[in-house]
């Protein structure tokens, strides 16, 4: 019997939640991979992040969950500033760097610099410049509400993120639901 199937309830029957059960089935659901930056003035900071998620469109407002206790986090609600860098699929590695806890994820990387002063990760598929307009803690995470200020965006393939592992996206073929129209 495969190792996933081994966890797996008939359908409709519920399995108690702990920490492995939870991470196991939010894994089920696919997402992008991101690096969120910021500058506190002690230096650059950032960390990979795939609690990542729209709010509001007008105004333009993001939500992305950040751990708790970490430099990143602590820099993020202390400047009020941040950087959201979508990552490629070619960016793994940039991925990797940024998820290793306690380690300089700046070293030997030439960051650009956004119009508030925070550092952006060159090449990513996307940049969106914001400023926190609030947070709070949910659990061993702060959530963060972001206004953004600035974007921008180029051709390529996200990295993505399944069941604990990175992963390519492929688009179907069609037209686009018009969901917004």
């Amino acid at each position: 019997m495969a190792e996933r199937d081994r966890h797996a309830a008939p359908a409709g029957i519920a399995t108690p939640v702990d920490a492995a059960a939870m991470r196991r089935t939010i894994g089920r659901f696919a997402t992008g991979v991101a690096v969120v930056t910021t500058h506190d003035g002690q230096g650059p900071h950032g960390m990979t992040v795939n609690s990542l998620t729209s709010v509001s469109l007008d105004p333009p407002l993001l939500l992305v969950c950040l751990t708790t206790g970490a430099r990143t986090t602590d820099a993020v609600v202390t400047s009020g500033r941040f950087a959201v860098n979508v990552l490629s699929d070619r960016q793994l590695e940039i991925a990797l760097r940024f998820a290793r806890r306690g380690a300089d994820h700046f070293e030997g990387l030439a960051p650009a610099y956004g119009a508030h002063r925070v550092p952006v990760v060159p090449d990513a598929l996307a940049h969106l410049e914001c400023t926190a307009e609030r947070h709070f803690e949910a659990g061993d995470h702060v959530v963060v509400i972001g206004r953004v200020h600035g974007v921008c965006d180029r051709a390529g393939e996200p990295l993505a993120f399944l069941g604990g592992r990175f992963a390519d996206l492929t688009e179907r073929g069609g037209e686009p639901a018009l969901w917004f129209a």
